[in-house]
């Protein structure tokens, strides 16, 4: 087995999911959820097919998010995982539940616009992935100044009272 870490490609501001799912119908049924989810919503996806003819699989609105994803997940290589990159001015929070909600999804390795790298183990039969590192690492803890920062933050983006 071989380990190696490869970068998500991306511009600095790019949100994006990435997840593991199954069968071919996942494609289908996250670019619905997603349609469903946000009025105007801009998006690509894609899915690395894991038997047959082994395509990565895709779909979505948006031309720049589209090849953000086809590329990141060819990268990857990954069998049954999926990239789904934002256009501008959308985030993943306004859409994950969906994105869960769709049978098809096992589990999200991540959902962010931080610089992200995804850790691979390579087999004889393919490759798997272990798991990301999402960001960078703590430089210490809240204080009190912190906490109301961050309280207030939420409030003035509306996603708090």
């Amino acid at each position: 087995m071989e380990l190696s870490v490869l970068p998500i490609v991306k511009p600095d501001a790019a949100n994006f999911i990435f997840g593991h799912a199954h069968f071919i119908k996942t494609v289908e049924d996250l670019h619905e959820a997603l349609m469903g989810a946000v009025p105007g919503i801009k998006f690509g996806l894609a899915f690395c097919e894991a038997s047959g003819k082994r395509l990565v699989r895709w779909s979505g609105n948006d031309e720049v998010a589209l090849a953000l994803a086809r590329d990141n997940a060819l990268a990857i290589g990954a069998g049954h995982t999926f990239l789904i990159f934002l256009g501008n001015g959308f985030f993943p929070v306004n859409v994950l539940a969906a994105v869960r909600a769709v049978p098809e999804v096992c589990g999200i390795y991540c959902a962010t616009a931080n610089p992200t790298q995804v850790i691979i183990a390579q087999t004889e039969l393919g490759r798997a992935v272990l798991g990301v590192v999402d960001g960078a690492s703590p430089l210490g803890v809240e204080t009190d100044a912190d906490i109301a920062w961050r309280k207030d933050l939420l409030r003035k983006i509306g996603y708090k009272l």
